[in-house]
């Protein structure tokens, strides 16, 4: 029989096209390369560009003046003749312009808002695959929205990427009637969106996700159709033998992204690898997880371990190896081998001497559930790996689940170079401008605000404890919120942000809670933090796309005030939560109180920070210093952490290639 009577008849499902930059590894000496290459170019750069800029706007002006002038009919039926010259020319420099012109007309007819030449800039740098530093309040919601609409346009399958499933879906409902006036379809993936409907949501020309929604739906593609792809052999083998059974892939590729908070996305999310795995048996983790809590209770600190420094790390002294070795002997399985005795019982010290229920993790309805460090919400689909996530269970005396078997893994990194065309935006890039270039190719263009900021920053206060501290946060927000303005104080932790709410208690001062524990108040809570007198005691929920709107009266008393109580790893985030204020040329102020006992200043040396406490008199100036030192060197320690990540992602990938990668 021949092949063609075998398939007769037969019309399997085709995926015809599916746009995936290939992912190319580099050598170090190839990185090294064109960072000095982009170094020595940047001044080159840096002088074009507000020429460039300027003639663009020039010729977006006179487009637009053109466009206004239109009938709402004769408007749209320009839409319709430029979506086919845009889709013929893709992104022209002129057609990019056109674009932007028709859409900024487009917002303003729907809307009633005109955006402003620093979103348009900000557009055009996205569209030519820039990422754009842009302060805060100059609103980058407009214009990713800008960039999006016209690559749109011109035919490219456009994904907006924020933080977070809420601001995605808020910004897709803001905005959806300007794609809908371009007549553009407009989709939104949500942590319950179903297979079938997140396959229908990609086929739109513009969808909106976070991050992790839209990396863990193309890992899943991954895992259904091989590491080739959709294209690949081994996906078009499975539709000629299952030609009924056979899906197309939930995506359609990856052709042009923009990301919202791109330094969130890129730098603080990068440090966890996405990860799909499925269920050991729960029986059994409870088992091991009882025995290695019992043996770490029998250890004795400084004896048998050692925390070091900044008490986020422990190290086995010979003697504890030695205990450790004799408290198994009794065991089997994982107890008989030294390494993977001594890495467990280790696992389980950092969960009873490190891990901490309000600053790592809540226990909500019997389930531990992970705090995101860099954004202070919950992750409830996320779970630590090696067991440790069981340990914690174990320790908080809630059911056990089985622990996460790996079956596909996957980097932020590897996964964001896949994309045809990559852009950002973010407030907070200079800092990291250079690994962005690095790993990602992507040059970081500043923006310049479109208004002088008015935010005023107070001298810094350092106290020697936290008491102290507390204390002058409260006399502080007393005074402000009898003048009339609002106060945000912003924490590090959970636990801390109780702490705060304590005293505010007891201060007889009225306030509102926004951290993990409240998420399900947090727009009520958004929405109020700018009323005058209002109290917000908030963690990093309050940071990154959080807009507080302040009454006429607010501005008149000098804005809101916002009262940094710690610092973070990264100084990016502590300019983000102080970025609330002094939006749109708005006034504000921020306050920074800190105390020598606080978490970050452990990074350097617990014992060191005591000593300088300790003494009589030391200047603000060598506080402060401190500080400064320690943050640098988390920010370094992440830094590091980030390389090895994308180093044993590339060695993994090598070493398992033979059976398809860890993909």
């Amino acid at each position: 029989m021949s092949q063609t009577s075998l398939l007769a008849g037969f019309a399997p499902p085709q995926v015809r096209f599916y746009p995936e930059r290939v992912d190319q590894e580099r050598s170090r000496i190839d990185e090294i390369g064109e960072g000095a290459l982009s170094a020595l170019t940047r001044p080159m750069r840096d002088a074009v560009y507000p020429f460039r800029a300027r003639f663009d706007l020039a010729r977006i002006s006179r487009i637009s003046r053109r466009l206004k002038a239109m009938s709402d009919a004769d408007f749209d039926a320009e839409i319709a003749r430029s979506r086919v010259r845009l889709r013929r020319d893709v992104l022209s420099d002129r057609s990019r312009r056109h674009g932007v012109a028709l859409v900024c007309e487009t917002i303003f007819r729907t809307l009633g808002l005109r955006p402003h030449n620093v979103q348009i800039r900000g557009a055009l740098a996205m569209l030519r695959g820039a990422l754009i530093e842009m302060d805060t309040g100059e609103g980058k919601t407009i214009t990713a929205a800008l960039s999006a609409a016209t690559a749109a346009l011109a035919g490219i399958p456009t994904h907006v990427i924020t933080v977070n499933n809420y601001l995605a879906e808020r910004d897709a409902e803001n905005l959806g009637p300007i794609y809908e006036r371009l007549g553009l379809r407009l989709g939104v993936i949500l942590e319950d969106s179903s297979p079938d409907d997140r396959r229908s949501t990609y086929r739109c020309d513009i969808v909106y996700a976070s991050n992790t929604e839209i990396a863990f739906d193309y890992l899943r593609d991954r895992i259904d159709f091989g590491r080739e792809g959709p294209l690949g052999t081994r996906a078009k083998l499975r539709r000629i033998a299952e030609p009924e059974t056979t899906k197309p892939p939930v995506m359609r590729g990856l052709p042009f992204a923009i990301v919202d908070e791109a330094d969130s996305v890129f730098v603080d999310e990068a440090r966890t690898p996405l990860i799909i795995s499925r269920r050991s048996d729960p029986e059994a983790e409870a088992v091991w997880t009882g025995i290695a809590l019992d043996i770490a209770r029998a250890l004795r600190r400084d004896k048998d371990f050692i925390l070091i420094g900044d008490e986020k790390r422990l190290r086995l002294t010979d003697t504890g190896r030695q205990t450790i070795a004799d408290l198994a002997r009794e065991h089997t399985g994982i107890w008989e081998s030294p390494i993977r005795r001594e890495e467990v019982v280790s696992q389980a010290l950092s969960v009873l001497y490190i891990f901490k229920n309000g600053e790592q993790y809540l226990v909500n309805d019997g389930k531990v559930q992970i705090v995101d460090e860099y954004t202070g919400r919950l992750q409830p689909d996320r779970s630590w790996s090696d067991g440790l996530h069981q340990l914690v269970e174990a320790s908080e005396g809630v059911e056990i689940t089985g622990q996460n078997l790996v079956i596909a893994r996957m980097t932020y990194q590897r996964f964001f170079r896949r994309y045809v065309r990559l852009s950002g935006m973010t407030g907070t890039a200079k800092e990291v401008k250079r690994e962005l270039l690095t790993v990602f190719r992507l040059n970081t263009v500043r923006i310049p605000p479109r208004v002088r900021s008015r935010l005023r920053f107070r001298l810094p206060r350092v106290f020697r404890t936290k008491t102290q501290k507390w204390a002058h946060v409260v006399r502080e927000v007393s005074r402000e919120v009898s003048l009339g303005r609002p106060v945000l104080i912003g924490t590090r932790s959970v636990a801390a942000s109780r702490e705060v709410s304590e005293m505010l208690t007891e201060a007889k001062l009225e306030h509102d809670v926004l951290n993990a524990e409240t998420v399900e108040e947090s727009s009520r809570i958004i929405a109020a933090a700018g009323q005058g007198g209002r109290i917000t005691v908030a963690t990093n929920m309050a940071g990154r796309g959080v807009d507080i709107s302040l009454e006429e009266d607010v501005v008149k008393a000098g804005g809101l005030h916002v009262v940094l109580t710690e610092r973070h790893d990264a100084g990016r985030i502590d300019r983000q939560l102080a970025g609330r204020a002094g939006r749109r040329g708005e006034p504000g102020s921020v306050s920074t109180i800190l105390s020598l006992e606080d978490a970050l200043l452990d990074v350097i040396s617990a014992t060191a920070s005591k000593l300088i406490s300790q003494l009589p008199v030391v200047s603000l100036a060598v506080r402060l210093r401190l500080f400064d030192r320690a943050q640098k060197r988390a920010e370094k320690m992440h830094a590091r952490a980030r390389q090895d990540l994308v180093r044993q992602d590339r060695r993994l990938n090598q070493l398992l290639s033979f059976v398809g990668g860890m993909e």
